[in-house]
């Protein structure tokens, strides 16, 4: 390995040239090497944004020893063989979310990476939103008490669909707002609360052309007792608290996005000068109750923590920033989901398992 990881992506499109090449030029002791590509347009956008890495054709061209990682940001029908071929040729791999289109193929993955001894970690950026992060404190520090109802919605309003492979019907391509932002609020709401008991959801294509779920909701009872209940939608013309989480001490709400997302689309990077993460106090959440409330220092988001952390494990033996075991819990939530959409009942997973 070298001194510097060098870093093939595969992909850069809105994930790998957003999210993923931008964190990597940015994490110390990386360095963004190669980027598979043959679209022109964005062999452009990668020599303006990112001059000092090469364009290369196809995955191929990476498991050759050119680089130490391999970060897998294609559309998500590609993340299992792609992430299998890296692992194959004896190279740690990052996979964008969902890591498989189901938890049968990421735990095959997970099982390939502990025989061959290699790093495998997702992409779950969204640990480190900032909502997410003072939750977290909130839960931890008993500012809530003992919490029973989480709830928690990624909505937009996109009434006109966009082309691309996220709105084709062909299951393989694993399009959808499900698997989409629901990989994001059931990683959430399992790593808050725990292993679900029993999934209930509701699946629908609301948009007169859509193919493929728009908007969704799922209901969680944890092993722990608390329930979480999830919103993901494309079609919201009035959007929802991001979230809102009820203890028997208080409970928190909190309007809006974490802003990393924007920023990173709008061409800000951590470390240029400007507070990374951090939102102004007028979008910060309200704790309390109805005898009266307090507004919450969000937390500063923190996206740039997962390279850091993969840094950390490829170098010190760290544990991973994102166990791929974590991806076979959310995906066996969301096949339960589907399941449960379908039939009309509640799927109780701890009788399957």
């Amino acid at each position: 390995m070298s001194a510097t990881l060098r870093v093939g992506l595969i992909g850069y499109g809105l994930a790998g040239s957003a999210f993923h090449a931008p964190l990597i030029a940015t994490t110390p002791g990386m360095r963004l090497e190669a980027v598979v590509t043959a679209s022109p347009e964005r062999r452009a956008q990668l020599h303006r944004e990112h001059p000092g890495a090469r364009a290369v054709d196809t995955p191929e061209q990476l498991l050759d020893g050119s680089v130490d990682l391999v970060v897998v940001a294609s559309p998500n029908r590609t993340h299992v063989p792609l992430a299998r071929a890296a692992l194959d040729a004896g190279l740690p791999v990052v996979v964008d979310k969902p890591l498989a289109g189901s938890a049968a193929e990421a735990a095959a993955l997970a099982d390939l990476a502990e025989h061959r001894g290699l790093l495998l970690t997702v992409f779950q950026n969204r640990r480190w939103d900032n909502d997410y992060l003072t939750v977290r404190r909130l839960v931890a520090d008993g500012s809530l008490g003992r919490v029973h109802r989480f709830e928690s919605r990624f909505e937009r309003w996109r009434p006109q669909i966009k082309a691309g492979w996220r709105e084709l019907p062909d299951p393989a391509e694993v399009g959808g707002t499900m698997y989409d932002l629901g990989s994001h609020l059931v990683d959430q709401a399992l790593t808050l609360f725990g292993p679900a008991a029993t999934v209930y959801a509701e699946i629908d294509a609301v948009r007169a052309e859509a193919a493929v779920d728009d908007d969704s909701f799922i209901a969680l009872t944890h092993t722990s007792g608390v329930r979480s209940h999830l919103w993901m939608s494309a079609i919201t013309a009035q959007l929802g608290p991001r979230l809102r989480v009820l203890g028997d001490r208080a409970g928190y709400v909190k309007y809006g996005l974490d802003p990393q997302e924007a920023d990173l689309r709008d061409g800000r990077r951590p470390g240029d000068g400007s507070p990374w993460g951090a939102e102004p106090e007028s979008a910060h959440g309200l704790l309390g109750t109805t005898d009266g409330t307090r507004t919450v220092r969000t937390e500063a988001g923190d996206y740039p923590a997962f390279y850091h952390g993969v840094a950390a494990a490829l170098r010190d033996g760290a544990p991973v920033p994102v166990d791929p075991r974590d991806a076979v819990a959310a995906l066996t939530v969301l096949e339960a989901a589907r399941r449960s959409a379908a039939t009309g009942t509640t799927v109780h997973l701890t009788e399957e398992a």
